[in-house]
């Protein structure tokens, strides 16, 4: 679009409209000779606004100046040359896509296949071992454990822990060690039975190390809420209470039962009011919790009619963010009308039979939870759910009242479920679980068929192990009552075996893959188990870590295809083209990637490899020469640093007795000392990362002494000149120039290096500012602008990009000669002068007043500004500098916006609301118990206890601190969703006028891509006012609830449940469906007991754990 010229300060000129008079031209000292240019009125001085023609004469300027320099210092051409003269010293290899993945796929197969003998083993034995096991009803605690876990220092168990840095922590491989959540009952008959027969399971665990010592945690969680795990190691208790419990943990619920599709309906009648009502929110609220992402649910609250408490309306994947909408919507429902089941289960049935979403096509239950009903709707039963009773009914009666419960028995009995009583706060956690015991029914009456290994899905180990993920085999009860008796439908638990990702990622290729070549891998959800972008900021414990492919990566059609295929368990490869989000998260890249993929055998996983197509090819050292070794390696040594520049290596695991450092400095020594001990070639050391690391030691001084040492870098005021490569080295001379340089030493993690592979030409990238931190501080000439291109040659026909070379520009002296080249000037000495009778163009250099002219890369990101008074923003997004200048860049398509949310954020803690985690019940008591006054005097002691809990955990009896109560003491940041939004160059590519049209404060601006670079070249006029400000475009993050869910649920990411399912079973015997509340024991004398026992209870409890020797000794 061509755009008359016209004087500085004019407005658009409409029909008839005059020009205002111009600004008078600044005392110039010197005449250049005149250019070009439109004739003036006689008598006439004024600058007007410079034409199409010139811009593009000054664009072509900037260009070849840039040109010049690259090709004179940045030592490009000059660097092929190098690795081309000395093609002997290595060998071009190739990273064929398919033989790849195939390999690693079949690596991590035989990676995991070694820990699935093992679980059997495990659960093996553990079902062997609870069927020898003799029930014994009189069983004791022992008191010294009672002095060890209240924290005295007198006890007969002492054991030695070592550090293991396998496990990141201190262990002990001669025992066991035992977890029990401290608002558990430990002196139960039921735990200490439970401690008795899962003692023996110490050998199984030791053997099994002994077979494989690369076995980290195996854990049998059991049904009971006990975790014995092995090795032993000191619990990590938090400052408050220990409410960690196994059977809350991904691994254990994922392992305990098929897959759900569930319907929790909440009676919100008149009747349910006040701490009932209260009760039930927590409640629903403590049954999403044991929902893991292979689930399927929905919450709906009824009266008279039933509605879903939230926007969603129909069942939903069981997924974090999903449970989080239903957590904060139930705690807006109110109790109103009156009591209609009829309405609740009608509408929950209708649920289930939906069959045009997304579900789990597993389980299939509904969660009632009312404060009693005489109403049985045995009709409602008899449409939807007679005679097969495919779907499981639970009751839940909630609250102290007198209503008659049989009802709901009858409910709940009627169709294969169970009826629970919550009359108060303490009994939420155990019977909002327990529902796990009817579903595991099924599972165990099918025997070997349900003994099937499942993988899941990753999370945060609790001990310290980091991202791991776990091998899960369900353990069944196979005692019977007695000969010719039914079998024993009960799990007792599940066994696990944890794989740190970082064992599974030793697996892949390092370094062949290049800067941006990666193996990623995922499961039947789509989630990342394995991917460079998976990097969570905080994790919690309690919840998976769920980063879909599709958010691990900038979504496209193309990967959605990818992602579709690699979950079927397809083979593919697809070459496509793709946005890329920069190391730094301040760019976009669009660029080619080849995807290959086949699935994991033996796992619900699926690898993937992505490669670049100029990472088709690498190079591998081959120095044979050991004198040539040695003379590179020379090149190392800090005294060669002076005439040679400086080296920073990349902190590789070169050898396994090199010691690492933060320090590069420290890390160099190290890797010195080291070398002066072995050689390249040792058996300790990779032989492939020494050789390749010391051939580009050589290679680059080699550029030093071909370029760089003869060269005067102030003459283009250059603070230093520097070369990365794939082997690790980064140089930059001369040596001073290393003081002031900040980018990551191991070029395959610095963001320069990475964009100058995937961008053709001269990659500019200004130093980073935060819009609220203080200005650059323009001292000493140490701030520069980067420039850096990748190193390209072809040997035989292959293409590499081995290297980058650059240039860091001063950047205050480089701003001048941006001014001078984007000026009229014809000669270096003198600017042009605008006498009274001529007319002249405003250019970047004289007219600085008016004329606003800007370098920007292709970010949005200011580089060079014609205005003093800018150079301090230089990195800076450019809206932050002149918003209204930005906008119409924008609008023009200059640029492109790209918007998408980090899942893995940190974010600062937030107020405690009421829905956090509530306290597991007690443990109920048997007839039996009832009739001991052993149990009548430790159950009161317990109830006290528990109070005393429940004081140190709630602000008020629903007002929880999940994260001091359950998780670790040292997190204070929580996971949170960031929205970030970047830009990148939109379709235009050429030369473009146009005006920001705002009536009297309009402005004329030309914006032109130049070429060979990722710059954009912006001459506007300054603004003359400040009415027409628009809206600021905003790149920095900002604090996001992430998309809409109650969008996003209406189109699903595509998933696939596990291929197993066990929800039926012929001869499973229902008739245990449910118990009424126990007998309530005499209110004065519990609590006259309770006053006794006060004054001798032990100040605060400590987390029940120590480890474990004998039946008694925990």
């Amino acid at each position: 679009m061509a755009v008359p010229a016209r004087t500085r300060g004019a407005r658009p000129p409409g029909p008839g409209a005059p020009r205002p008079a111009a600004r008078p031209p600044r005392l110039l000292l010197l005449l250049l000779p005149p250019l070009l240019l439109p004739p003036a009125a006689p008598g006439a001085a004024a600058y007007s606004f410079p034409q199409l023609h010139t811009m593009q004469h000054w664009a072509r300027r900037l260009e070849q100046e840039i040109d010049g320099v690259m090709r004179i210092f940045g030592g490009a051409q000059q660097l092929r040359e190098i690795y081309r003269d000395n093609r002997n010293l290595f060998a071009v290899q190739e990273n064929e896509p398919r033989t790849l993945v195939e390999k690693v796929a079949g690596d991590i197969e035989g990676l995991l296949a070694r820990k699935v003998q093992a679980l059997k083993r495990l659960a093996d034995a553990a079902e062997t071992f609870q069927k020898a096991h003799r029930w014994q009803d009189n069983i004791k605690d022992d008191p010294e454990v009672e002095d060890l876990e209240r924290g005295s220092k007198v006890s007969t168990l002492k054991l030695d822990f070592v550090e293991d840095a396998n496990f990141k922590n201190k262990v002990n491989y001669s025992s066991t060690a035992v977890q029990i959540p401290t608002d558990i009952y430990r002196g139960s008959t039921v735990i200490l039975n439970e401690l008795n027969w899962t003692e023996a399971l110490e050998s199984v665990f030791a053997e099994n190390r002994r077979r494989d010592p690369s076995l980290l945690w195996q854990v049998f969680g059991s049904a009971t809420g006990v975790t014995r795990y092995y090795p032993a190691t000191p619990w990590r208790a938090p400052k408050k209470i220990d409410l960690y419990d196994v059977r809350r943990r991904p691994w254990y619920i994922q392992g305990a039962s098929s897959p759900k599709d569930m319907v929790i309906i909440v009676d919100v009648s008149g009747s349910v009011s006040g701490l009932t009502l209260k009760l039930m929110k927590t409640s629903v609220c403590e049954m999403l919790d044991t929902l893991s992402d292979d689930d399927y649910v929905n919450v709906a609250s009824f009266n008279e009619k039933a509605q879903p408490v939230s926007c969603f309306t129909h069942l939903v994947q069981a997924n974090v963010r999903n449970k989080k909408v239903f957590k904060e919507a139930v705690q807006g429902m109110v109790a109103k009308g009156t009591t209609g089941y009829k309405a609740g289960f009608e509408y929950a049935f209708d649920q289930l039979q939906n069959s045009n979403i997304s579900r789990a096509n597993c389980n299939k239950m509904i969660m009632m939870f009312t404060d009693g009903g005489e109403d049985r709707v045995q009709d409602v039963f008899e449409k939807y759910n007679w005679p097969n009773r495919t779907v499981r009914v639970f009751t839940f009666s909630v609250g102290q009242h007198n209503y008659d419960v049989t009802p709901l028995q009858w409910m709940a009995c009627a169709n294969k479920g169970y009826y629970f009583e919550i009359p108060s706060i303490g009994a939420i956690r155990i019977n909002t679980q327990e529902y796990l015991d009817v579903l595991g029914r099924p599972m165990v009456l099918a025997g070997k068929e349900a003994k099937q290994v499942q993988w899941t899905n990753v999370y945060e180990d609790a001990l310290g192990l980091g991202l791991v993920v776990t091998g899960t085999l369900p353990v069944f009860n196979l005692t019977q009552d007695g000969p010719g008796e039914k079998k024993n439908q009960l799990i007792l638990g599940v066994m696990g075996i944890d794989v740190a990702l970082s064992d599974i990622k030793r697996l892949t290729p390092n370094y062949t893959l290049g800067a941006n070549g990666y193996v990623f891998a995922i499961d039947l959800n789509g989630y990342v188990l394995l991917h460079p972008n998976l990097k969570p900021q905080t994790t919690n414990f309690r919840e998976p870590v769920t980063l879909d492919f599709l958010d691990a990566e900038l979504e496209d059609e193309n990967k959605e295809e990818i992602r579709h295929s690699m979950i079927d368990g397809s083979r593919g490869h697809r070459q496509i083209r793709t946005l890329v989000k920069s190391l730094d998260e301040r760019y976009i890249d669009q660029v080619m990637r080849n995807y290959t993929w086949v699935p994991i055998r033996s796992t619900n996983y699926s690898l993937g490899l992505v490669l670049p197509p100029y990472s088709t090819f690498y190079l591998q050292a081959n120095l044979s020469d050991q004198i040539l070794q040695v003379k590179y390696f020379e090149f190392l040594l800090p005294s060669s640093f002076e005439s040679e520049g400086h080296v920073f290596i990349a902190p590789r695991e070169y050898c396994k007795d090199l010691n690492a450092s933060d320090n590069n400095t420290e890390f160099l020594k190290n890797f010195i000392e080291l070398m002066e001990k072995v050689t390249p070639d040792s058996k300790q050391c990779n032989n492939f990362l020494l050789h390749n690391l010391i051939l580009d030691t050589g290679i680059t001084q080699q550029l030093v002494e071909r370029v760089w040492r003869d060269q005067d870098l102030n003459t283009y005021s250059l603070l230093a000149v520097f070369a990365a490569t794939d082997g690790g080295i980064t140089r930059v001379f001369p040596n001073k120039a290393a003081e002031d340089w900040t980018e990551n030493p191991e070029p395959f993690n610095a963001s320069f290096y990475r964009r100058s592979l995937d961008n053709r030409g001269y990659v500019f990238r200004p130093p980073h500012q935060e819009a609220l931190l203080r200005p650059l501080e323009l001292e000493n000439d140490t701030v520069g602008i980067l420039v850096s291109t990748a190193v390209e040659f072809s040997l035989g026909g292959r293409t590499l990009r081995p290297a980058v070379v650059g240039v860091k520009l001063d950047l205050e002296a480089w701003a001048e000669k941006f001014k001078v080249l984007a000026s009229n000037r014809t000669h270096q000495d003198q600017p042009q002068k605008c006498g009274p009778s001529t007319h002249c163009e405003m250019d970047c250099e004289v007219n600085n007043e008016d004329l606003l002219c800007v370098l920007i890369d292709d970010g949005g990101f200011l580089v060079l500004s014609n205005q003093n008074h800018q150079w301090d923003q230089v990195g800076r997004f450019f809206s932050e500098v002149d918003a209204n200048l930005m906008l119409a860049l924008y609008n023009n398509s200059f640029y492109a916006r790209k918007e998408s949310f980090d899942y893995q954020a940190a974010c600062a803690p937030q107020p405690p609301g009421n829905l956090g985690a509530a306290p597991r019940g007690v443990f109920v008591p048997t007839v039996a118990d009832l009739l001991n006054l052993a149990w009548w005097t430790s159950a009161a002691a317990w109830s006290l206890f528990q109070q005393l809990l429940y004081g140190l955990i709630y602000h008020s009896w629903f007002q929880a601190d999940p994260a001091e109560a359950e998780g670790s003491s040292e997190a204070r940041e929580s996971s949170c969703v960031v929205k970030q939004t970047q830009y990148y160059f939109g379709p235009v590519n050429a030369s473009y006028n146009a005006i920001i049209d705002c009536g009297n404060c309009s402005r004329l601006f030309h914006a032109q891509r130049l070429s060979n670079t990722n710059l954009l070249f912006v001459v506007a006029e300054k603004p003359l006012c400040s009415q027409c400000e628009a809206g600021r475009l905003l790149q920095k993050e900002t604090h996001s609830d992430g998309p809409e869910q109650c969008e996003l649920v209406q189109r699903p990411r595509y998933r696939r449940g596990p291929h197993i399912c066990f929800d039926y079973n012929a001869t499973e015997d229902t008739s245990d469906c449910g118990r009424g509340a126990s007998f309530p024991p005499s209110l004065s004398v519990l609590v006259s007991l309770q006053l006794l026992l006060l004054l001798g209870l032990p100040p605060g409890p400590q987390a029940l754990h120590v480890p474990a020797r004998t039946s008694r000794r925990l």
